[in-house]
């Protein structure tokens, strides 16, 4: 598996706080070896983000991805529940 990040994800990862920093390395480097591994719920998205899916990172955070080739990711967001779904 591989990840790109877009512009986007880079901008709001700056934003999130050490602990946060640290917890989406720990899920990155889990979705990088089993990227269905249940701690993850890696699930499809619907509504305007249809053909995306998510992924937990840690509590109410989450990242936003589409697979763009059969062992790549691109990684759109990361955020809060609430800001990722509810703008």
């Amino acid at each position: 598996m591989r990840i790109v990040l877009s512009r986007n994800f880079e901008k709001d990862f700056k934003k999130l706080r050490p602990a946060e920093k640290q917890k989406f390395k720990e899920r990155r480097n889990l979705f990088l070896k089993k990227p269905f591994d249940p701690i993850l719920n890696n699930h499809p998205l619907k509504g305007k983000y249809k053909g995306y899916r998510s992924i937990n990172i840690a509590g109410d955070l989450r990242v936003i991805f589409r697979m763009i080739e059969a062992e790549t990711a691109i990684f759109i967001a990361i955020n809060t529940h609430d800001r990722l779904y509810n703008l």
